[in-house]
């Protein structure tokens, strides 16, 4: 764990963040601090994630925004749009852009006029980018079984089953602000 935080088990031997749990009563005063905490908690666990990710990646010359473009492209056949692609990753199409042209010209994805609107552009995987998520898959399993290690898979469906949660509420919550104003 992060060698500034203080984890240590509660009454019911649950992990928390010491100084977290310090912080955030002294921030909202006398109301429980569980939800802020578990959010501390995901973004933690978030950071973990990506610096392994990131580890992982750029030592193959991507980064893990461009490895998630790759990803998906791979599981598509036909290919997909920026916007279909920005969609799917819920991030801008601007952002994807970029990240189809470090693909590009790495010669791991290739862009081409969608056949079904000419003002769309569809981009696909190459055999290239191909080989590269062969040669990313074992070490990717392996860094995963490291950070999961000890997770029963039932704590594994659990988790993802939070953190989708977690996602739908906030896009529930945009689209209630975004209506709202």
């Amino acid at each position: 764990m992060n060698e500034v935080s203080k984890v240590i088990s509660d009454a019911d031997g649950l992990l928390f963040d010491a100084q977290a749990r310090a912080a955030l009563a002294q921030f909202i005063g006398d109301d429980d601090t569980l939800a802020l905490e578990a959010a501390a908690a995901v973004r933690t666990a978030f950071h973990a994630i990506e610096r392994m990710r990131a580890h992982g990646t750029e030592d193959r010359g991507l980064s893990s925004g461009a490895l998630d473009v790759l990803l998906r492209l791979s599981a598509s056949a036909d290919g997909m749009t920026i916007g279909d692609l920005a969609q799917s990753a819920g991030v801008s199409s601007r952002n994807v852009t970029g990240l189809v042209d470090t693909l590009e010209r790495d010669g791991l994805a290739q862009r081409s006029p969608a056949p079904h609107d000419r003002r769309s552009v569809l981009v696909k995987i190459t055999p290239a980018g191909q080989e590269w998520i062969e040669n990313f898959r074992r070490p990717t399993q392996a860094a995963m079984a490291a950070i999961f290690r000890d997770f029963a898979p039932a704590e594994l469906a659990q988790l993802r089953h939070l953190c989708l949660r977690l996602a739908d509420n906030q896009h529930k919550l945009a689209q209630y602000l975004n209506g709202v104003r």
